[in-house]
């Protein structure tokens, strides 16, 4: 993660404004750099160098905002501003984000903090932010024209409360809200526990399910869309641009995740059961905290679970909503399967040289085909590990077990080397000659079989 800082106070650049947002305690001259991110790699956890210990989140594709303390306040600097996000190797999109990001940075402090944060407006219109979740003064909820004036282009205003609790929590505008969610503004806000040993894991990872509409060849997103979006993403990333979840074998896992998408999302990781660990509400009691395999998140809301990573390997964690774990469709490509199309690509490739006929036995094919497609385009299917194409897009990633990683390393380890004999594998004995099929019996204990030819009829037309 390449982070650089800017120094954004120069004279008449930066006004604060809004006094009924702005306290005593805030002078011009203190208000901080705003650091950002040139790219999209995965930062390490920002352990804190003073004040109460926590474990730091680990944002996917993300980083964690740098703050300063100003007396016993914590400041933070969020500039909205467009921005060019990688969604994959091979895409870029012109969104909208924070400090140099779409999403921007996680913001981390702990449960009693007083927070300052400002923001600075670097887009074409209004903006406000609502901190999703928290319990604070009704003037700092960040509702343009209900709990503030917007914030004008080229201002900046200033938020401060205090943390009343911990959790999992969001940032995102409540100004034009429509376009600039759907531009891909939004953030997490993580707030850690007190006590330092309540509820601690090893690793804490933390995301945001976003969507968008962007047609083949463009940057911008479509967005006026309500439904029907091709690329469903993981902190605006899109399989195989998704990083993986590197864990050491043992280790206690936490994955925090909200859901600012148009609909729900199934999430479900292979290989272990979890527990659920939190909601939008708050901690979920450990003896009232029940097992899972996926867990559905709704608009709006946020869920973590916690496991143990006992069982090593490259284990998926995706939605299960099949259609979201694609990337850009032809929603209205028909169905060819079954369909003998020889002949006819024939006759299209003499009109159409390169012409590929496609989905007569499934799409699977597609994951390792070498089609034309516009430039600044994701294949549908995309992604290759040890064994071949992994015929995935959209909200697909990989929880990375290993042994013997140390506390700080989230390196990629690579695929996993599975030990001899653990693969599945081919079947290379006879085949079987005409295998026997099973069948219903006429009549078994518990089943009544009539033929309908001879069943009696009840009154004239032989119903009840």
């Amino acid at each position: 993660m390449d982070i650089s800082r800017r120094n954004l106070v120069r004279a008449g650049g930066l006004v604060v404004a809004a006094a009924g947002l702005v306290s005593g305690r805030t002078a011009l001259a203190s208000i901080p750099e705003a650091p950002t991110a040139k790219d999209a790699k995965t930062a390490p956890p920002a352990f804190p160098n003073t004040g109460p210990d926590y474990q730091p989140v680990v944002t996917l594709n993300g980083w964690s905002l740098p703050w300063r303390m100003n007396g016993d306040w914590k400041e933070f600097h969020l500039v909205a501003e467009p921005v060019v996000r990688e969604i994959a190797p091979g895409m870029v999109a012109n969104l909208w984000g924070y400090n140099g990001q779409s999403p921007g940075p996680t913001l981390e402090a702990v449960e009693g903090d007083k927070v300052r944060v400002f923001v600075t407006n670097r887009l074409p219109e209004n903006t406000a932010v609502h901190w999703h979740g928290q319990r604070l003064p009704n003037g700092m909820d960040g509702v343009g024209g209900l709990t503030q004036p917007h914030i004008p282009p080229g201002k900046t205003f200033v938020y401060e409360f205090q943390l009343r609790r911990s959790g999992t929590f969001m940032y995102h505008p409540h100004s034009d809200e429509m376009v600039q969610m759907a531009m891909g503004m939004m953030g997490l806000f993580i707030v850690h526990p007190r006590d330092p040993a309540f509820r601690r894991v090893d690793r804490d990872f933390a995301f945001l399910l976003n969507a968008f509409d962007i047609k083949a060849g463009a940057r911008v997103p479509n967005v006026n869309t309500m439904l029907d979006f091709n690329l469903w993403c993981w902190n605006s990333r899109a399989f195989p641009g998704i990083e993986p979840f590197v864990v050491g074998k043992n280790d206690k896992v936490r994955i925090r995740f909200g859901n600012l998408t148009m609909t729900n999302h199934p999430i479900h990781m292979h290989g272990y059961e979890f527990k659920v660990s939190g909601t939008d509400g708050g901690w979920v009691p450990e003896e009232a905290a029940w097992p899972e395999v996926s867990i559905d998140v709704a608009v709006g809301q946020m869920r973590s679970f916690d496991f143990v990573a006992d069982e090593v390997g490259d284990w998926a964690i995706h939605c299960h909503k099949s259609h979201h774990t694609m990337n850009p469709m032809g929603h209205a490509v028909k169905t060819y399967i079954g369909v003998d199309k020889k002949e006819v690509a024939k006759r299209i490739q003499k009109l159409v040289p390169g012409y590929m006929p496609m989905g007569s036995a499934g799409m699977g094919e597609m994951g390792s085909m070498e089609m034309a497609i516009p430039d600044n385009t994701l294949p549908m299917m995309t992604g290759y590990a040890q064994f071949g194409p992994v015929e995935m897009g959209g909200m697909f990633s990989v929880v990375k077990v290993r042994e013997g990683l140390s506390r700080t390393d989230y390196a990629d380890p690579g695929w996993f080397k599975h030990p001899e004999g653990t693969v599945a594998f081919e079947y290379k004995g006879a085949p079987m000659q005409n295998p026997p099929r099973a069948e219903r019996p006429k009549s078994e204990p518990g089943f009544s079989v009539v033929d309908p030819r001879t069943k009696p009829k009840t009154g004239h037309d032989g119903h009840h």
